[in-house]
């Protein structure tokens, strides 16, 4: 499944190290910035220039956004980001130059899949600024959601493969789309609220995370030295924005979370949602529509996440794979 990004003036672009388990995806303009906003749902974020995607921020625009694994490690790919705008004239101006701005957050892949030293470099970054495209083709296990895992309550051996996925939806001339990389503790549920993916017990069967936390389970990803989980999420709209109401679309898209995931949000997920919309004049929006679509385009991105996603190191993916 395509999804195709056109409408909202936006390209994506993946680099993928497969031996490694880890990777970066960049959503930015085809030309020139975004309004951008953001909201935090959970403790265990690890993130780059959030607070320039808020409304007091100084400098009102974003030149890209960041996803990447890696960990805290993960964020120093966005100097290849940084170079690739430069290189081409595009940034916050200040003169003698310019300087991009590229917030960023991050997913924990450091294990289990691929090597815990493999993490995404500046030139990884600088390739999926190069190679973006308003369509994005690939989904599932490649990009920031090359070593993504979820439903982790039992551990690895309850795990399955998580991934990132992409979705655009319009309706009356008004567009949303969203990137997700889906590397929960929680299970993924389907639109009819059925587990999609997530953890499983020895004989396969789903082991319904947020209900075993209601009747007091414990695990390793609920220790301080398991806060391995974060879903990381650009959602945007073609619907021109002030500042607050961009930020707002970021906090207002986290009905997808809460709906998909089951649980999201928690004290050992780093769940963030950045906003983009056209950063130019504001003009009148149908708010309301505006919000619905974008939660709309981030469920069935978290989705696709999972459904895209292929198996590895003994970890199933529901696209099949080598496990």
């Amino acid at each position: 499944m395509n999804a195709d990004f056109t409408p909202l003036g936006l390209a994506v672009g993946h680099a993928t190290d497969r031996a490694g388990g880890t990777g970066c995806t960049v959503v930015r303009r085809v030309e020139g910035a975004s309004r951008v906003g953001s909201a935090i749902f959970g403790r265990a974020t690890g993130t780059r220039e959030l607070h320039a995607a808020t409304p007091g921020h100084l400098a009102d625009r974003a030149d890209a956004i960041l996803l990447t694994g890696g960990s805290a490690y993960g964020l120093d790919a966005a100097a290849g980001v940084m170079r690739w705008m430069e290189e081409r004239g595009r940034g916050f101006s200040v003169g003698s130059g310019v300087v991009p701005i590229v917030p960023a957050a991050v997913v924990f892949d450091l294990e289990p899949l691929g090597r815990f030293d493999a993490r995404p470099t500046a030139e990884m970054a600088h390739a999926a600024c190069e190679s973006a495209s308003a369509l994005v083709r690939e989904q599932g296990s490649v990009g920031a959601g090359t070593g993504a895992t979820v439903g982790k309550i039992g551990g690895r051996a309850s795990a399955m493969k998580g991934g990132v996925g992409a979705a655009v939806i319009g309706e009356g001339g008004v567009w949303a789309g969203a990137v997700a990389v889906v590397n929960a503790m929680g299970d993924i549920r389907n639109a009819a609220g059925e587990i999609l993916a997530g953890a499983r017990d020895a004989h396969g069967r789903w082991l319904d995370t947020a209900e075993r936390l209601r009747h007091g389970a414990t695990a390793p990803a609920l220790a301080p030295a398991g806060m391995q989980n974060t879903t990381i999420v650009v959602v945007a709209t073609n619907a021109p924005l002030d500042r607050v109401a961009i930020s707002q679309l970021a906090q207002a898209s986290g009905a997808a979370l809460f709906r998909r995931i089951t649980p999201a949000g928690t004290s050992v997920d780093g769940d963030v949602i950045f906003s983009l919309c056209p950063h130019g004049d504001v003009q009148p929006a149908d708010i309301g529509r505006v919000e619905a679509l974008a939660v709309a385009a981030l469920e069935q991105a978290i989705e696709n996440a999972v459904r895209f996603a292929r198996g590895r190191d003994g970890i199933p993916g529901l696209a099949g794979g080598d496990t």
